[in-house]
């Protein structure tokens, strides 16, 4: 690599972690904080500092340091979304920024310098910026170099033009930012980066390889990267005002397609279509409504241009909704539309059916279902999610016709994985009817615990195949008796006091146990007293035929889910 490096003006904003804990979150940074990741602590606050806090304690000793230590996880996806609006004011003062990471970034520092009236007066301005637009403190450092730039930005400086080989050689070998390497030239009697500076580039690379030597450069103030300049986001959002205001479902229709041609025509242009559709809409009092649509396919002009007209037809119209209730309708005729268009990819990427009609059905039924929602709200038309968990409750969740289809428990574990069912007392239950299926008892039980951010977890106790057939939304209470007429109970050590001879659901008669087996115990979430939940769950097989899931939690029986 040649040429001298760049000037850069590097802003960095202190303990940006804990700012956007509490931008994001709300948690106060004025008081004691920590963020951790894998139990040790990434950032903290002024206050936890001067507590004894410290970045890499684990978590027991930071809150025996500080016992009134708030602790946040870590989230790099919060970091990012709180760090954009300071992104964003920086480019109002100066273009070409690059995000180094949340809470740094990085411009050329000659453009702000010349228009500014020098580095000093920009680096001011800069952080005046900021400050203003998002009450959030920032320091800035300039030097010859991304990597000096950091950490001239540490205590505010500007390093003159040439000085910053000077700048670093008194700066300890940590500041290169690999513990390992310090670690290492530290025992070797190395212990600035002047003084690693000035090993020779052959031994360097030879006796720590690429990047030995690619920190041996930094250490010399040879920081050739190029800013990885950021180009700010296109405002493809498209709005009309309307001086008279709407209050009619077909003038507004005839306003929604002229707007949607606009987004359609917008989106075309830069090469990109749109999977979200954010409507907006001011009324003449001012009142505010929105929505978002999604669709899984190209949003053509046709397509936003309906999504659009059956927004503003149940917005306008009121249609009678559920149970004979009415949305309200507003105040009056809308004065502002706006469409903001989100989930953008190329154009390219979204192709039609590889044969003409594939698909027809499917569009014809996503066109029906999103009316529906038009009509009567998006929660009208619910769609189930297989996701983990233990108990078949856990195992799905509704998300309208649309949305992201996330699971609310990852997993489910892989198909295929033996699930032994635990010792114990019990009889095996088969599937009423001679269907010939058997009801197994559920995987081995155990503590869950707090489990590696993306691993998938096994769920150990989850019910196996096959899956019942009623999962039943609000659990039915129940009795169940041994033969002498006794309720049967459950000790904490999973002790059945008598085998389960009768069971009464509710008000209605004792039907006589023919078969049972458990219990099995699932114990969730015992690290967290607020969340936890400990219950036994036994399947039992009645004279009449049926076969249930019960579960006994707290000293109550309740049936959780019925068999077929």
């Amino acid at each position: 690599m040649t040429g001298a490096p760049v000037r850069t003006l590097l802003l960095w904003c202190p303990d940006w972690p804990v700012l956007a804990a509490e931008i994001v979150d709300g948690v106060p940074a004025t008081g004691p904080v920590a963020v951790l990741h894998a139990n040790r602590v990434v950032a903290c606050s002024a206050p936890a500092r001067a507590a004894g806090v410290r970045r890499g304690l684990r978590r027991r000793e930071a809150q025996g340091r500080c016992p009134t230590l708030a602790v946040v996880d870590h989230d790099p996806g919060r970091d990012a979304r709180a760090f954009e609006p300071v992104v964003a004011a920086v480019e109002e003062v100066a273009a070409g920024v690059e995000v180094v990471r949340p809470g740094v970034c990085a411009l050329a520092a000659r453009g702000p310098a010349r228009y500014l009236g020098g580095e000093e007066a920009a680096a001011e301005r800069i952080i005046e910026q900021v400050a203003e637009s998002c009450a959030v403190e920032s320091q800035v450092g300039i030097a010859d170099g991304v990597f000096a730039a950091g950490l001239a930005a540490r205590t505010g400086q500007v390093v003159p033009p040439g000085g910053t080989p000077g700048f670093l050689a008194g700066l300890p070998v940590e500041a290169i930012g690999r513990p390992a390497l310090a670690d290492l030239l530290r025992r070797l009697g190395v212990r600035t980066l002047g003084e690693f500076a000035a090993l020779p580039a052959g031994d360097v690379l030879a006796r720590f390889g690429f990047d030995g030597a690619l920190a041996h450069r930094l250490a010399a103030g040879h920081d050739h990267r190029p800013l990885a300049v950021r180009q700010p986001p296109v405002d493809l959002t498209v709005t009309a005002h309307h001086d008279e205001p709407l209050d009619r479902v077909d003038a507004a229709a005839f306003a929604a397609r002229m707007l949607a041609e606009r987004l359609h025509d917008r989106l075309a242009g830069h090469g990109l279509a749109c999977t979200r559709l954010g409507i907006e809409a001011v009324t003449a009092h001012g009142q505010e409504l929105h929505r978002v649509w999604r669709h899984d396919g190209l949003l053509t002009a046709t397509a936003i241009a309906d999504r659009v007209r059956w927004q503003l037809d149940g917005w306008l119209s009121g249609s009678t909704g559920r149970a004979g209730a009415r949305p309200a309708r507003p105040t009056a005729g809308i004065v502002r539309l706006r469409l903001v268009p989100d989930g953008l990819l190329a154009r390219g990427g979204l192709q039609p059916g590889l044969w003409g009609e594939a698909g027809e059905e499917r569009d014809r039924a996503h066109r029906a279902l999103s009316r529906v929602q038009g009509i009567l709200g998006p929660e009208a038309v619910v769609t189930a999610v297989l996701g983990g968990g233990r108990s078949p409750a856990d195992q799905t969740r509704l998300v309208p016709w649309g949305d992201e289809r996330l699971p609310a428990r990852p997993g489910p574990p892989p198909p295929g994985v033996a699930e032994t069912q635990p010792g114990g007392a019990g009889r095996a239950v088969t599937q009423p009817g001679g269907a010939g299926r058997a009801v197994t008892g559920a995987g081995g039980a155990g503590r869950g615990g707090p489990r590696r951010p993306g691993a998938v977890p096994p769920w150990p106790g989850r019910l196996p195949p096959p899956a019942p057939a009623v999962v039943l939304p609000v659990p039915l209470t129940a009795t169940v008796h041994d033969a002498t007429g006794e309720p049967v109970l459950v000790s904490a050590r999973l002790a059945v006091s008598a085998a389960p001879a009768r069971l009464a659901v509710g008000g209605t008669a004792p039907t006589e146990i023919v078969g049972w087996t458990g219990p099995w115990p699932v114990d969730e979430r015992w690290w967290a007293p607020a969340e936890a939940r400990r219950r036994a769950r036994f399947q039992v097989c009645l004279a009449d035929g049926a076969a249930l899931l019960l579960a006994v939690e707290a000293g109550r029986w309740l049936v959780e889910a019925i068999y077929d």
